[in-house]
């Protein structure tokens, strides 16, 4: 291995290593980011480790340290542009909205561990977000574990005031 292809994996490791850091703590390294233009530090870890890696195969390959420059930046422009691409379509990823206390409220649930009566609590398995939660759950009547619940209130992130909804029995027409 000459000189040149040393050199040309440094450079590549070095845009490895930035790389590295930019994606585990951007925000140490942030002072290479001007605003929301192209410079981003991805864009500039994309590039310096394309051109180094691209310019020592070609150095290693070619035997001419002339050519490897241009090889390197040939193969560097296009990652920049990929990684600008790819870390814009991150950071502006549409997500749903993190779910609050208030849309605990109105929801339909399971006991799983019977809620007593009075001050104690039980267990309830609702959905959220389309997700099961399980919530610690109150009540003014004691509720027996697989009866389905409507959720009144939501004094906490974690627990939930539930009532009994109405059990219909669907194999006998007219009765509940």
């Amino acid at each position: 291995m000459d000189t040149a292809t040393a050199i040309y994996l440094v450079i590549g490791a070095v845009g490895v290593g930035v790389l590295a850091l930019s994606l585990l703590g951007g925000e140490l390294l942030s002072f290479l980011h001007v605003g929301d233009g192209p410079v981003s530090l991805e864009v500039v870890a994309g590039f310096v480790g394309a051109f180094g890696f691209a310019s020592a195969i070609t150095a290693e390959l070619s035997g001419t340290a002339v050519l490897a420059p241009v090889v390197g930046l040939v193969a560097a422009l296009p990652t920049a542009w990929l990684a600008l691409r790819l870390g814009r379509a991150a950071r502006t990823m549409p997500t749903d909205a993190t779910p609050r206390r208030q849309d605990l409220v109105g929801t339909l649930g399971v006991i799983v561990t019977a809620v007593p009566s009075g001050t104690g609590y039980g267990e309830v398995r609702i959905l959220l977000g389309g997700q099961p939660v399980k919530l610690y759950a109150r009540a003014e009547h004691p509720i027996a574990a697989g009866a389905q619940v409507f959720v009144v209130e939501a004094p906490s992130d974690t627990s939930v005031v539930v009532e009994q909804t109405l059990q219909i029995d669907p194999h006998t027409p007219g009765k509940a």
